[in-house]
């Protein structure tokens, strides 16, 4: 099971994709965990066999709980499948295993029928009798079987998985832990958007809607760019000890509606251009706000940017989500009195905060780092 966060301690095994017997490579989604996050579907980071699953459907286990066995692909060989975990009737007869969501003949005898796929057809009101077969072992029903039968779009999970007052429960925890344990520092930098209010009115002139970009794409380039000159800034703090990272994926702080906060990772956000950072922040809102993240994108942050202009504030003042060392917080932009080669003129400022460990940096090292981040959103052609 998956750490997926600092306030995660135990997660619920809702759906397995994959049954003894697959062959299964690295970034392969394998199964779906519910936590107070949501619906999270995790990925399986070892090519090789599916030999045994070792946690059932339905079942809440612990964070590091083995969930599965997998055979490496050295010395892993097709066999026939063992004898399923995930549903309780026996195996009749041995059989070979079918590939990986295969139709198998119809089924004899009682049905076999997952609980999340049971939970599901009771809330769509679908007959499991009226499903010829299934996709799983031994033709037993799935989740997205009955979702098939029923016409659901969405992964039952997904829809259920983002239980907000638990997610609540679990921001309190982690943040209450985060300043109890770690020794903030803050810092501010109030930055002129002169020449990158310009570009962007430049580069979305003749553009289409979806093709457009949005102010937060810069801040979030800047953000990462910037790191690449404070490397202490983008790690985390483990055993007591500074772990610098040599990627510099950006936790996105994303709103759920209704409530809740959620920061899936933008991996190598320094690399990517501004549109496809663009895209990359609109996939990631969409499929947050439905409880359909990858475990990799909320175990795998570098550091946290969170922009609140959208919601008409002016600056924030971050909690730094363990075992991360920072969090940068951009607020809203407005037109300010701003003097200019001696001169007082109206410019657009936005205000850039910065929260970090004091065990891993110091005062001075954030103030370069927000110096750099100035440095560059003045520059927008750079990005």
């Amino acid at each position: 099971m998956p750490a997926l966060g600092a306030d995660m301690e135990a997660g619920t095994l809702v759906e397995w994709l994959v049954k003894p017997g697959d062959r299964v490579n690295s970034g392969d989604v394998i199964a779906v965990v519910e936590t107070q996050k949501g619906a999270i579907e995790v990925e399986v980071f070892q090519t090789g066999v599916l030999s045994d699953i070792l946690v059932p459907v339905g079942e809440r286990v612990p964070v590091g709980t083995v969930l599965a066995q997998i055979d490496g692909a050295e010395r892993a060989t097709p066999a026939p499948a063992a004898e399923p975990v995930i549903t309780p009737p026996p195996i009749v007869a041995p059989r070979k295993t079918p590939p990986l969501r295969a139709v198998v003949a119809p089924r004899v005898g009682r049905l076999k029928v997952t609980p999340a796929a049971r939970r599901r057809a009771a809330a769509l009101n679908v007959d499991i009798a009226t499903i010829v077969t299934g996709s799983g072992v031994e033709g037993s029903i799935r989740l997205a079987d009955v979702e098939s039968a029923g016409a659901a779009p969405v992964r039952a999970a997904a829809k259920r998985g983002l239980d907000l007052s638990q997610m609540r429960k679990a921001i309190a925890a982690a943040m209450s832990r985060s300043k109890r344990e770690i020794p903030h520092y803050y810092l501010t930098e109030t930055v002129d958007l002169s020449a990158a209010s310009t570009w962007i009115e430049r580069f979305n002139v003749d553009k289409p809607p979806v093709e457009r970009i949005l102010p937060a794409v810069l801040f979030l380039k800047a953000a990462a760019l910037a790191l690449r000159e404070q490397l202490r800034l983008n790690g985390a703090y483990e055993n007591d000890a500074f772990v610098p990272s040599s990627n510099i994926h950006v936790g996105w702080a994303i709103s759920l509606r209704g409530g809740g906060l959620i920061a899936p990772a933008i991996r190598d956000a320094d690399k990517k251009s501004l549109a496809e950072l663009m895209g990359a922040m609109r996939d990631l809102v969409e499929r947050a706000r439905r409880g359909n993240l990858r475990s990799s994108e909320l175990t795998s942050p570098t550091v946290t940017v969170t922009n609140v202009g959208d919601r008409g504030a002016e600056s924030v003042t971050g909690i730094i989500y363990p075992p991360q060392v920072s969090i940068v917080g951009f607020g809203r932009v407005v037109a300010r009195p701003w003097v200019v080669d001696g001169r007082i003129e109206s410019r657009p400022l936005v205000t850039v905060t910065l929260a970090a460990d004091h065990r891993a940096t110091d005062g001075h090292i954030g103030g370069l780092y927000l110096a750099a981040v100035a440095r560059l959103l003045q520059e927008p052609e750079k990005l």
